[in-house]
């Protein structure tokens, strides 16, 4: 539970809107963002290696939008139309929703093995 509420006062409580808007195209962003998304972590695991990795998949997974990349793995070559496509919001919501795994996998390993 501590790493879950850690995930989520850095990742959206303390996320400003610059972050948010500008992380994908500015890796100055998305290094400020990681940093302060880190912060709440030092909480619960002092300074360790969980730390580092915690900051630094941060950085790249936002940066470079790995949630989308796994998305579009995931779907190809099976992905295929139906006569009844999903909302258009669903993609979103699966967007975050696979971030947010990635995420919380990430972390929990990090500080089970190095924190």
């Amino acid at each position: 539970m501590d790493q879950l509420i850690c995930h989520l006062l850095g990742d959206y409580v303390l996320q400003t809107d610059w972050m948010a808007r500008t992380k994908i195209s500015s890796l100055f962003a998305a290094i400020v963002h990681a940093l302060v998304y880190t912060l709440p972590f030092t909480l619960i695991t002092g300074f360790s290696w969980a730390l580092a990795v915690i900051f630094s998949t941060h950085v790249l997974i936002d940066r470079y939008r790995l949630a989308g990349h796994i998305m579009r793995i995931k779907q190809w070559p099976w992905g295929r139309r139906t006569p009844c496509p999903p909302p258009p919001e669903m993609h979103t919501i699966l967007l975050i929703v696979i971030d947010n795994t990635v995420h919380l996998t990430i972390n929990y390993l990090s500080i089970k093995y190095l924190g």
